[in-house]
């Protein structure tokens, strides 16, 4: 009998529990919506759901298992690609949704909902964006070095930096996700309280229907089965595709080329040197951490004679001069072996640090000058100033003027990833003759942009277009609406 009661109390506590999780489910239902509500264009929040919680899942799996995982063909890559396509899809989806809203007016009734779903599609695509560059191949590289010179020139840059690997790690599995549930639970409970909008216009009559919920599972099936073919047939780009550049690979296929980035980094003539939006992390002395820091820290090791104090014994006169003689002799492909024995001391040091890059040295020295060892922020700077950078970029057709922002691979299907970034591309190739035009005026558009999106219903003139251009016919007509189909055919 004991035994029969605690079976019957244990059946009670699970079915308590069962009933609990119900109540908790059908209280985020929404169980009414006007007649055109179920269709497609309207129930794309909940697909959005769905996605969201692949990309939960994937992304979790990756962190697990490491980057190296990803990067692993079989289980590792498919993961990795079902996670990219479910990006894609995510991305995509918002778009459409957004459109949608657009085109039916509904941002003017939906004020708050509409800016709310304005600013999360501002964070998935920095969360995207911080995503294409996680990898670490030659690719992820440029996209990081492009995202940079975008987040400084909408003054950003000390806050969000691309080229740091570990905030950016902490911003793509932490925070942005953080700050997207919470964005997406007042977005559904505000749609949940409020209602989906009904038409403004008279002559689009509706009636009120139960939501469909099988419908929209079997729809999600759908979305699902489109990103698991993708992954499977598509996947996503792997770093033996496009191997990342290092200062070491850098220093072996190009000595001189290595030897005068230095030069431009200690004489103050680099591109991060002179970049004009000082913004951190940009303001460092970049002859101190490229030339100075890695040269002594070498010496402390070696114990050999320290030509950086004689350099620094000379007057300015001999210090002018054996600058020049370093950029010349380098200028002229000097052997590696004559600058290290050089009896000019500004030499030396250059084909010393050069010499210990091509030996795989260098690089260490350089990251542990940062607070972390993944913030690639003086490594990715420092070779974006060589020209080998620049050359390697054009030759994987990743130029502005290439449509470089929107690729993440090398294939036909990889290059038109990132479509959104087409309108700032197409900015950057239009304002790339125009002398007073930078990476700050490029981000000033950007952020005006975005502030007008996000304000739209409260701008007079703007918040009319649909309407003027009548964009809700693409959405509100006979198929999708009964009533309307009914009074077409005369019932």
């Amino acid at each position: 009998m004991k035994g029969g009661a605690e079976d019957a109390n244990a059946e009670g506590g699970v079915e308590s529990i069962f009933s609990q999780i119900n109540s908790v489910a059908e209280f985020f239902h929404i169980k009414e919506v006007p007649s055109y509500g179920n269709n497609f264009f309207f129930t794309i929040g909940v697909y959005l759901l769905g996605i969201f919680a692949i990309l939960a899942v994937t992304g979790m799996l990756l962190l697990v298992f490491g980057p190296v995982w990803g990067d692993t063909p079989g289980l590792g890559n498919f993961v990795l690609s079902i996670h990219l396509w479910a990006a894609m899809a995510f991305v995509t989806l918002i778009f459409v949704h957004l459109f949608v809203n657009f085109s039916t007016s509904m941002f003017k009734h939906r004020k708050l909902i509409w800016m709310i779903g304005s600013v999360m599609l501002m964070i998935v695509l920095l969360e995207f964006a911080f995503g294409a560059s996680l990898p670490g191949s030659f690719l992820a590289q440029v996209n990081a070095r492009a995202g940079a010179d975008l987040w400084n020139g909408m003054g950003l840059g000390f806050w969000i930096n691309p080229l740091n690997a570990g905030a950016v790690l902490g911003w793509h599995v932490a925070v942005i996700p953080l700050l997207l549930v919470g964005l997406i639970f007042m977005h559904y409970m505000l749609v949940k309280h409020h209602g989906m909008s009904k038409p403004y216009r008279n002559d689009i009559p509706y009636g009120i229907v139960p939501v469909d919920h099988n419908v929209m599972a079997k729809r999600m099936v759908y979305v699902i089965a489109v990103i698991l073919i993708f992954a499977i047939f598509l996947r996503a780009p792997g770093n033996s595709e496009s191997p990342p550049m290092t200062t070491q690979s850098f220093a072996i296929s190009t000595p001189n080329g290595f030897a005068t980035t230095l030069m431009t980094e200690f004489n103050y003539t680099s591109e991060t040197a002179t970049y004009l939006d000082t913004i951190d992390p940009y303001t460092f002395s970049t002859r101190n951490v490229y030339v100075e820091t890695p040269y002594l820290e070498y010496i402390n090791t070696t114990h050999d004679v320290n030509e950086l104090n004689v350099f620094n014994a000379e007057t300015p006169y001999e210090q002018n001069a054996s600058m020049a003689n370093a950029s010349a002799y380098f200028a002229a492909n000097g052997t590696l072996s004559g600058a290290v024995n050089s009896s000019d001391p500004l030499t030396s040091v250059i084909g010393t640090l050069t010499n210990i890059a091509q030996k795989g040295l260098y690089g260490p020295i350089l990251q542990s000058e940062t607070a972390s060892g993944i913030n690639q922020t003086y490594t990715l700077l420092f070779l974006s100033d060589s020209q080998a950078f620049d050359n390697l970029t054009t030759a994987s057709g990743l130029q502005d003027s290439e449509w470089g922002m929107l690729k993440l691979g090398n294939t036909w299907w990889q290059t038109g990833i990132q479509y959104w970034l087409v309108p700032y591309n197409l900015m950057q190739i239009a304002t790339a003759g125009i002398p007073w035009w930078n990476d700050i005026e490029n981000g000033t558009v950007a952020v005006v942009a975005f502030i007008l999106l996000m304000f739209l219903p409260y701008i007079p003139g703007l918040r009319d277009i649909p309407d003027r251009l009548k964009l809700y016919k693409l959405f509100w007509n006979r198929y999708t609406i009964p009533e309307l189909r009914d009074k077409k055919n005369g019932r």
